[in-house]
């Protein structure tokens, strides 16, 4: 029974595209460096602590964002993912449901613990009396990766029903997303309400995962290098007119929560650029040292995302207490020490993987549970990160988080076999 097994997980590693791990890999680690670099505490020339944001002072930063700003690449690759798991969920005979189910439970279980650790963080430092704005900033910082759960979580449950709609009309399908990214923001700017623009929540990261269907159909494939490269460079020469003439922020980061129309720009020039450097990520890939760091980082990738702005507002505290360890934030002295910094991010983040990653190990469990279920748990699972995009982190939001990914993942879970329903009560 152990050899046939054997055999279907080395198809399933010789199939796999360790060019998209790469990707994946990079995409953590450049969001880690740059939360890395926009945080800054440290004390002055005075002695006095000071609390700033060194990155996004600096002239040029609005325009960096245009090359840093890579979640868009995330969400094409893992479009790219998701459609592949799909179709070869189809071949097994698989229905939506057993699909949704799987991925919000790779979802909803790392989360469980990062909402516990700040319910008890939150709760312990609300007793001990600490000043409450202190928590607050601490809190709502360490919670912003977060809006990606909920923006995840929302792509994952459709795309049963958009790799459908991709299979019978692909283009009709990115321009009615597309029409809906323009319409909403649109509305968005015309009534100056913000909150129209969590609509975009859907229609952009949606519209983005799209276009990794199309990466994963060989579109990209078929385009000769000079073309992907033309679209490339007319994507990022579009924003000037956008960020000039039109109503979005130069800043990309600014664009990113609520999504706009910018962030689907990037993600075609990145998607472009990923296409074009693929024969050289596959080259270094076939090195044993490339595998071995996507293979470490890789494996515990939601756990380094989730938990490095926690694991860094603690290193940075603990740096305080060590002469000469926290120079003035923006200073010579606080630049260079990002590398160390950074490291030791690294380090103790992965030392942490081990006690709460196991949180990212998909778990045996039993029937799919009926749709319906299945769409209350998606709604449990979306929820609480939804609320933290809107209204940030604090222990009310840890507290109801806590509450709805335990019952998304309580649902999802253990369910009695049909078996075990059908069989006659007293035997």
């Amino acid at each position: 029974m152990a050899e046939p097994r054997q055999q279907v997980v080395a198809v399933d590693l010789a199939k796999r595209d360790l060019t998209l791990d790469l990707a994946r890999v990079f995409c953590v680690l450049l969001v880690v460096l740059i939360h890395l670099l926009m945080v800054g505490i440290g004390a002055d020339t005075s002695g006095q602590l000071v609390a700033s944001r060194p990155l996004e002072a600096q002239p040029w930063f609005a325009l960096a964002t245009w090359a840093g700003q890579i979640m868009p690449l995330f969400f094409v690759v893992g479009g790219f993912a998701s459609i592949t798991a799909w179709r070869s969920a189809v071949r097994r005979g698989s229905t939506p449901a057993d699909y949704v189910r799987s991925r919000v439970l790779r979802l909803a279980q790392p989360a469980l613990p990062l909402y516990a650790f700040f319910l008890v963080g939150i709760g312990a430092a609300t007793l001990a009396g600490i000043d409450p704005a202190l928590v607050d900033l601490a809190a709502s910082g360490a919670g912003t990766p977060l809006w990606f759960l909920a923006a995840y979580t929302l792509c994952q449950a459709v795309v049963p029903w958009m790799a459908g709609w991709h299979a019978r009309a692909p283009r009709s399908t990115l321009g009615v997303l597309l029409a809906g990214v323009i319409a909403v923001d649109a509305a968005r700017f015309a009534t100056g309400v913000a909150e129209v623009g969590l609509l975009n929540l859907f229609f952009v990261w949606v519209l983005v995962q799209q276009l990794g269907f199309w990466f994963a159909d060989g579109w990209l494939d078929r385009r000769h290098p000079l073309t992907l490269l033309a679209i490339a460079v007319l994507a990022y020469a579009s924003l000037a007119p956008l960020t000039t003439l039109g109503p979005y922020s130069p800043d990309m980061l600014f664009n990113l929560n609520p999504a706009t129309l910018p962030l689907v720009v990037l993600a075609v020039a990145q998607a472009c650029i990923l296409r074009l450097l693929r024969p050289a990520l596959a080259r270094l890939m076939e090195t044993s040292g490339a595998r071995a760091v996507v293979f470490l980082v890789g494996s515990r990738l939601m756990t380094i995302y989730l938990w490095h702005l926690p694991v860094i507002l603690l290193v940075s505290g603990l740096a305080l207490l060590i002469p000469g360890a926290a120079p003035e934030p923006g200073s010579t002295a606080w630049w260079w020490s990002r590398i160390p910094y950074f490291l030791v991010v690294l380090i103790s983040v992965y030392g942490l993987s081990f006690i709460v990653g196991r949180w990212e190990t998909p778990r045996e469990v039993g029937r799919t549970p009926p749709g319906l279920v299945v769409a209350l748990a998606v709604a449990c699972a979306f929820t609480p990160s939804f609320l933290v995009l809107q209204f940030l982190m604090d222990l009310p939001l840890a507290a109801i988080g806590t509450v709805l990914l335990s019952a998304a993942i309580l649902l999802l879970g253990r369910w009695p076999s049909r078996a075990a329903v059908q069989r006659p009560r007293g035997t």
